[in-house]
């Protein structure tokens, strides 16, 4: 927490995964922020953040995007400066989707996928994407801000069989 009540600041959620086998088309997998309005919070989202868009106000910024998964540590990190973000907006559902351009793929065929998420040194969570393996997108975060203006963390791990596009309007759907 960023201190006494005052829920969330800035989050990282930070994306790897190992290259696939050589000679075989490259796994792409891409994070996505929906940013959804107090007013609608299971409603369309006010607007996405991904690797070719950013936050209007600047509370959201890809800050690594990889194509390949091929390096050390985290291929892909997003910052999210909830403590900036407008009153109007109270809920982020971040997410992570597989572009379909080499064929059909599921996080079970990608070598060791995983996800962090944190603030500061405070990890909220880790995981692989085991109880997703059949999807080829999944939701894997929540931060909803409560009626005192605080920024909560939940967990949300939905697995989606949607393509990248579909996937992004369907995200922040309310969990059956």
């Amino acid at each position: 927490m960023s201190g006494i009540g005052k829920g969330l600041g800035t989050v990282e959620v930070a994306l790897r995964w190992d290259p696939s086998p050589l000679g075989s088309p490259a796994h792409d997998l891409d994070l996505v922020a929906g940013v959804y309005p107090a007013a609608a919070r299971y409603g369309p989202p006010a607007y996405s953040v991904y690797f070719d868009r950013r936050s209007p106000e600047g509370t959201i910024s890809l800050n690594r995007d990889s194509r390949t998964g091929q390096g050390l540590g985290y291929d892909e990190v997003m910052t999210i400066d909830l403590g900036r973000m407008p009153e109007g907006h109270a809920r982020v559902v971040v997410g992570v989707v597989i572009q379909q351009t080499a064929g059909p793929l599921v996080f079970g065929d990608v070598a060791d996928p995983g996800i962090r998420i944190r603030e500061g040194y405070t990890e909220l969570s880790r995981h692989g994407f085991a109880e997703v393996a059949g999807a080829r997108a999944a939701t894997v975060a929540e931060f909803v801000r409560g009626a005192s203006g605080a920024w909560e963390f939940r967990a949300d791990i939905r697995g989606f069989t949607l393509d990248p596009d579909a996937f992004i309007a369907a995200m922040g759907a309310s969990p059956a």
